[in-house]
Parts: C-alpha cells; structure tokens; sequence
C-alpha cells in the first residue's frame, strides 16, 4: 500500500448520535412516518446486507459482478479514453468485491490512480483500509468515513486532479425521481467539465423478478428492516417491538418503484428516550426504503437534466442491469 498525505481534519460537527436521534424523532413525526435508509448500516445492517447480496433472489448483485468481472477491461479503456490520470472515489464503497475487478484492471495497465472509498459505515471503511491492501499491493488508497458530499468537498480541496466517481450497487435506487435528479445535480456540482461517472441502474424487467429480491424466502431482508428498530432501540433508548411489525415490500411496474414497509400490527406507543412518544394506528405503515428501477432511455434523461451526457453503457448478458458512464459537461 502506497502511503499518501492526510486530507484535512472534517469540520467539527454535532455528535452522530445527535445526528441519528433528530432524523429518527423528524422521520416519526411526519405524515407518513419514515426511517432514513443511510442508518441500516451500521456494523449487524452491514453484516445482513453482505447475506442480502448472497440470496439467490437478490439478482442485482450477480448481474452487477458479471458486468465487473467480464467487462473490466472495456471500462478501464473507456476510463484511460476520457480521464487519463485521476481520482477513482466509489460512493458507497462496501466491500468492494466488485469494484476490485476493475481496480485491479487498472493497475494491470500501469493507470496513475489513487482510490479514495467513501462510506458512512467507519466498520466498512477500517475493513478495506486492511484487505484491500493485501489484495492489490501497489494500491494508493484512502478511506474516508462520512457523507458523500463532505468527504468529496474534502477530496477536492486535497487534490485537483480529474475525478472518476463509482456510485455502483443501483445506489442511485435508494431516491426515488425526483431525489435522483436533485442527488445528481448535487454531485454535479462538486465535479469539473471532463470528469467522469459510472453509476448502475437496476433495469425494468417482470415484476416479480424484482419484488421477490426484496422478500427473500430465508427472511433476511426482513431481518436488515427490523435491524434498524433493533439499532434506535440500542443507541436512542427506545422500546419498539418488533413482534408487533411486518415487513411488507411492493413494485408498481408502472413507475418502477419498489418500497418497503413496516406495517403496524395493532395500535400501539413506542417511546424514544424519556421526552418522545409515537402513537402508531393499527395497519400504519412505517416507510423505510425505496429501490427504484429504470430503462436504460431514462437513465439517458436523467444524465441530460443534472449536467452529464452518456458514453457508454455496460450490460449483464440479460440486460437486467447497466453501468452508465456518464461525463460531465
């Protein structure tokens, strides 16, 4: 591992645990209650998402990994093409079990690059500070553990080289529309003309093929659900049951948006500290997450309202998954 400078110290912030309690006490309160998804993962939500992407129901994964490990050498060649020498930052970074295909690639074929993981889980970052190093040795790599818009703003103040951002898993799912149009022009704006994206969109396909990913038999979706009730009740001092929960998904195919819900069983009071009370009817719905599916001409116009053009799409070999470049402009 290549060892390179220390990036500036973030600036001080409220405590994280401020940070989670107002967004849980604001999500609660509000017309349809709803959870923030970005606090599933802390270090139990990572270990169920890793057995998540393990389910023979979950497709997205293998489809995604047959692009990386199939296709790395196209993408790396389209990478050399428009940036030459660059940051590659990989928003949401995980494991990276897939994004390794394409590192690796890189180094392969001699690229100046340095890696810079971005992600809100500091367990996944510490991981991969540790693994990576021994799996690709002549990495230059930094983690950064935190949000993505303050860890690019960071990034940018650190360097000046040309950025390649890997915002890979459908991540861009997690919005829906209109948040992913308003996520993209955001990240548009902490990039320079020439820079590069590459972002995968889980495609349209048989509704039933995308609702079973998210309601596998074994359980463990429902389990990364109800691992966020589990974590409030740990590190906010709440009381929810979760016998008292179902784990409901759904999939318009009309708009290709998959959700997930928690449905209360009864009428019922779940407390959050000593100060916060939630009242929940019976059958109210609690909202946790979206994952939102496109067509490959939607994700074309999404590029063109936030600031990118399209370069290149790569497919699994049953179209079910792409990985759009897209580059600034």
């Amino acid at each position: 591992m290549t060892v390179i400078p220390t990036l500036p110290a973030p600036c001080k912030r409220k405590p994280a645990t401020d940070s989670f309690y107002n967004d849980v006490v604001q999500g609660l309160s509000a017309p349809q209650k709803h959870l923030d998804p970005k606090y599933f993962y802390d270090a139990a939500g990572d270990a169920l998402f890793q057995q998540i992407m393990q389910c023979h129901e979950y497709y997205l994964t293998g489809c995604e990994m047959e692009i990386l490990t199939s296709q790395s050498p196209q993408i790396a060649q389209a990478l050399q093409k428009y940036a030459g020498a660059f940051d590659l930052v990989e928003l949401g970074a995980g494991d990276a079990t897939k994004s390794i295909h394409l590192l690796r690639e890189l180094l392969d074929n001699a690229v100046d690059y340095t890696y810079f993981p971005i992600d809100i889980s500091a367990n996944v970052i510490k991981q991969l500070e540790k693994e990576l190093p021994a799996k690709l040795p002549h990495l230059q790599l930094h983690g950064l553990n935190g949000e993505y818009f303050h860890m690019l703003q960071q990034l940018n103040e650190y360097s000046t080289r040309k950025k390649v951002l890997l915002f890979m898993g459908a991540n861009i799912g997690n919005f829906n529309t209109a948040a992913a149009r308003s996520f993209c022009q955001q990240l548009r704006q902490y990039l320079q003309p020439g820079d590069l994206l590459l972002t995968g969109f889980d495609l349209k396909k048989h509704p039933q093929i995308i609702l079973n990913a998210y309601n596998d038999a074994t359980g463990i979706t429902r389990a990364f659900n109800f691992n966020l009730l589990h974590r409030i009740n740990r590190e906010l001092h709440a009381d929810f049951d979760i016998t008292k929960f179902e784990h409901f998904p759904t999939y318009d195919p009309s708009t290709g948006a998959c959700k997930s819900y928690l449905i209360s069983l009864e009428k019922q009071l779940v407390h959050i500290g000593e100060d916060v009370t939630v009242s929940f009817a019976e059958n109210e719905a609690l909202y946790m997450e979206i994952s939102q599916k496109y067509t490959l001409e939607e994700t074309d116009q999404l590029a063109a309202q936030t600031g990118f053009k399209p370069v290149s799409s790569f497919f699994d070999s049953k179209k079910w998954f792409v990985d759009c470049l897209w580059q600034c402009i």
